[in-house]
């Protein structure tokens, strides 16, 4: 196979979970192939530089193998060499709502100072 549509191979290499993901971003102007920003049915070739936009992150990608069938995790791997900025940190979680455990539920009088350790008013 020489080549195949750019939603299909976005897809088939597991940067969307579905297909029609795929062709939504195509749509939406979140994919380009060297530079340009494609249709869903443009032509992807082995050596296009594909950049994609998935949530908040950026995915760029250099097509190392055509697939248009979906397929496991490690061959998918195999297919495209990966050039994206790490991901973004996840921000830390707020401690609320940890007690010691076998504290049982918290009073309302905790509840209430929770709320004002907080700045949540009620």
């Amino acid at each position: 196979m020489e080549s195949t549509r750019v939603d299909r191979w976005l897809w088939a290499v597991r940067i969307y979970k579905t297909r029609s993901d795929a062709t939504k971003a195509c749509s939406g102007g979140h994919v380009e192939i060297d530079g340009r920003t494609v249709k869903p049915a443009q032509k992807v070739r082995v050596g296009d530089r594909v950049h994609a936009q998935v949530g908040q992150r950026e995915r760029i990608l250099d097509v190392a193998r055509i697939i248009d069938k979906r397929v496991g995790a490690p061959i998918a791997v195999e297919c495209y060499v990966d050039h994206s900025p790490p991901p973004p940190e996840r921000p830390l979680q707020a401690l609320f709502g940890e007690r010691e455990r076998g504290a049982g539920r918290p009073t309302k009088r905790e509840r209430r100072q929770l709320d004002r350790e907080l700045g949540r008013r009620r």
